[in-house]
């Protein structure tokens, strides 16, 4: 039994929410605006959260933001309708586990709830996650990303991964783990982006007992932990500036000062890092260490977007039905031709994680050997109906849609503060809310 928080204003649909989990098992609680989340969240911890994208105060990212800074790590599932599914995948991002879209699939969310808190299991008890990209590619486009895994690998080279949310970052970070002569001693990951900025110090380097309010016990942090082996950092862009000050210390002088103490610990750490931005651009702005980003920048590798992946699109759709085969205990052997040029023409802003998950629901909702159109989800159709039919000559068209794509983008990465973004974007605030509203950008 999960105890799950339902944050949704619409009161019909989270009674009917309420009642289907607590028939299947689930203890749950319904709140209706971000404020009364916020309220919920600071007094009790839920085991998953169930969050409306939409609400009368705010968006499902206030809420996901607001979690994230208190340092809580229970997952969280996105509610949306079609229109903000885009959105919702960028989500993924500021850490939520997943989105469902509107009308709500029962079986689809039953799926989705027990993943994310098969998830949480793993996470408790130090087990290797499950990979979105255990199949290796076949383009040419792959293979140039594997000759240079396989380059770097055996080094003791600092390596910076770049691409965007979904295409198997910290999948390639293990495969470089696994073929460097560190195999044999700890692979840890850390997603900074999950970490407050009160608790990140104390998780990379540890704490000594009452070095501050809520520290019982000494406490072991991660770079320690992760000693003769590799420490991988996600999104290692969201640290603050003094933690930035101390992990350049730990990697210049090998050694960690917990908080509170005054020894200090000799550590032996290979860093991974990986990021959705370009570390180049929070360095300009001021936001990241220029020294510490060469520390880490000794190799660069850039993992391709899945649209630009070419025929291992189909590899990776084939390769997902067979697991889903597997877990769902369905015989989905065949696409149909409609389906299968559906799955191929859609551009997949959510890359490996989203194709996955649109290939397990497509199998879960086809009771026989033939995937049909009508499993696929109805916002995937509809994006790919709505995406322009310009030939190339709408240079207009083509440069607003590109333009309003990419204040979304700026918009999500700063969590929506307009100031940060007009600077990011370099246009002034006033431009900025011009173009929000011409774009009908909320």
């Amino acid at each position: 039994m999960a105890k799950i928080l339902i944050i949704e204003d619409d009161s019909t649909f989270s009674q009917v929410l309420e009642g289907f989990l607590t028939k299947h098992g689930h203890e749950p609680h319904v709140v209706n605006d971000v404020k009364k989340a916020f309220k919920i969240t600071d007094q009790q911890n839920f085991d998953l959260l169930l969050i409306d994208y939409r609400l009368p105060d705010g968006t499902g990212l206030d809420v996901l933001s607001h979690v994230l800074e208190k340092g809580s790590a229970q997952p969280a599932i996105i509610m949306t309708s079609f229109n903000d599914v885009r959105t919702a995948v960028k989500s993924i991002q500021l850490g939520a586990f997943d989105y469902i879209t509107k009308p709500v699939n029962p079986d689809e969310l039953l799926m989705l709830i027990k993943n994310a808190l098969g998830k949480k299991e793993t996470a408790k008890s130090s087990k290797s996650v499950e990979h979105t990209d255990a199949i290796k590619g076949k383009s040419t486009i792959a293979d140039k990303l594997y000759e240079h895994i396989n380059l770097v690998a055996p080094t003791d080279m600092s390596v910076i991964i770049q691409g965007e949310s979904g295409t198997g970052k910290e999948y390639a970070a293990r495969a470089l783990h696994t073929q460097s002569k560190r195999a044999n001693k700890p692979f840890v990951a850390i997603d900074c982006g999950a970490l407050s900025k009160d608790l990140a110090a104390s998780e990379l380097f540890g704490h000594a007992k009452g070095s501050f309010t809520g520290a019982l016990t000494d406490k072991k942090g991660q770079f320690e932990a992760a000693d003769g082996g590799t420490l991988f950092l996600d999104e290692v862009g969201n640290l603050s500036y003094e933690v930035q000050v101390k992990m350049l210390r730990a990697l210049q002088e090998r050694t960690i000062q917990p908080l509170g103490s005054t020894k200090s610990i000799k550590v032996d750490v290979r860093i991974i890092t990986a990021t959705n931005d370009d570390l180049k651009m929070s360095v300009a702005n001021g936001s990241f260490r220029e020294d510490l980003y060469h520390r880490l920048n000794e190799f660069k590798i850039q993992l391709p977007a899945l649209r630009n992946r070419g025929k291992d699109i189909e590899l990776f759709i084939n390769h997902f039905i067979k697991l889903s085969n597997q877990e769902l205990n369905r015989d989905v052997k065949n696409i149909s031709a409609e389906a299968k040029t559906l799955l191929l023409q859609y551009d997949w802003p959510g890359n490996l994680r989203e194709l996955k998950n649109v290939v397990k629901r497509m199998v879960l909702l086809t009771p026989t050997d033939t995937a049909e159109v009508e499993a696929l989800p109805e916002d995937m159709i509809i994006s790919i109906n709505q995406a322009p039919k310009s030939s190339g000559t709408d240079l207009k068209a083509i440069n607003e849609v590109n333009e309003k794509a990419m204040i979304m983008e700026t918009l999500i990465k700063v969590k929506y503060n307009k100031s940060k973004a007009a600077k990011l974007l370099n246009i002034d605030r006033k431009t900025l809310y011009s173009k929000m509203e011409r774009y009908d950008i909320e």
